[in-house]
């Protein structure tokens, strides 16, 4: 199989490329952008296996580069993991279209209008698409609407993986999880929000597993797989279960932090969907998740 994974240096993408690199019958290529500062995050994985990933350096917003990447490297499978402003909330309404919407565009365009279509374009999402009350999610939303569309009116071969709240090591510093692991770990008091919505925490570990059983499954074109445990936690439960692992004094301060406004109370995957979809489920437990990724911190 070649594989090209976009947002090559992104924190599930490390995760997949771990899970993949041993497999030599997967010829992998990163498409990264040119000017990502990030790199520095592989060395180890294109160190221990020299010569089996092949880097391409494009803009998602560069449609006519793009199009010489995915030419260059015919990929059979492709995983559009790349995004702009999955952490940020300030994230300006130019940026996520670019990024996120014509980004996906071109990568639809450059993989289905030419010679060698693949067999499988597999588009991450977020369930925040369900409201789309931020930027980000209302940006991937729209990408993903254009992607069913093309899906379905043009019989093309793509799918959405649904990845529900993600965590583990290599996070960034400014979600949720590894900003309170931080704050846990050094004694100090954490201000956030009431901690009363429920999420679905699923480990990155599992989210490349299950990347990998949707990527080895010939979907319906449009369809989405959620990749996530069906089982909600609250934020308020998982900070504390967060600080109770740490033992270092401090404690979250709830309340102190405004909910966003129309965000969801509720985000769960159908998780017995997945299995019947992919043969997939997630395996590690909320508590042995947080427990080893605060043991990455030391």
């Amino acid at each position: 199989m070649r594989l090209l994974l976009t947002g090559g240096t992104g924190f599930v993408a490390r995760a997949l490329l771990e899970q993949l690199l041993p497999d030599t019958q997967v010829h992998l290529s990163l498409l990264i952008r040119p000017d990502s500062p990030n790199l520095t995050r592989l060395d180890s994985l294109l160190h221990e296996f020299p010569g089996r990933v092949k880097l391409y350096r494009a803009d998602l917003r560069d449609a006519g580069s793009l199009a010489d990447v995915v030419g260059d490297c015919r990929p059979d499978r492709l995983i559009h993991l790349a995004s702009a402003g999955v952490t940020n909330p300030n994230l300006a309404i130019p940026v996520a279209l670019a990024h996120n919407l014509q980004g996906t565009l071109n990568l639809i365009d450059a993989c289905f209008n030419g010679q060698n279509p693949p067999e499988q374009l597999i588009v991450a999402r977020t369930p925040g698409e369900h409201n789309a009350m931020n930027v980000y999610a209302a940006s991937k939303a729209a990408a993903w609407a254009f992607c069913r569309m093309a899906a379905t009116t043009r019989g093309l071969p793509i799918a959405g993986a649904m990845i529900y709240q993600a965590y583990g090591p290599g996070q960034s510093s400014s979600a949720l999880i590894p900003s309170a692991a931080a704050a846990a770990l050094a004694g100090a008091d954490f201000p956030m929000t009431s901690g009363v919505q429920l999420r679905d925490w699923i480990q990155v570990e599992d989210v490349a597993a299950g990347l990998i059983a949707t990527l080895c499954t010939d979907l319906a074109p449009g369809a989405t797989v959620d990749l996530g445990t069906g089982r909600p936690t609250s934020v308020a439960d998982v900070v504390a279960a967060i600080y109770q692992i740490a033992a270092a004094g401090g404690q979250p301060l709830i309340g102190a932090v405004p909910n966003r406004a129309g965000e969801d109370s509720r985000q769960v995957a159908d998780a017995e969907a997945s299995r019947e979809m992919i043969q997939w489920q997630a395996k590690i437990p909320l508590a042995q998740g947080l427990a080893q990724l605060l043991q990455s911190f030391e």
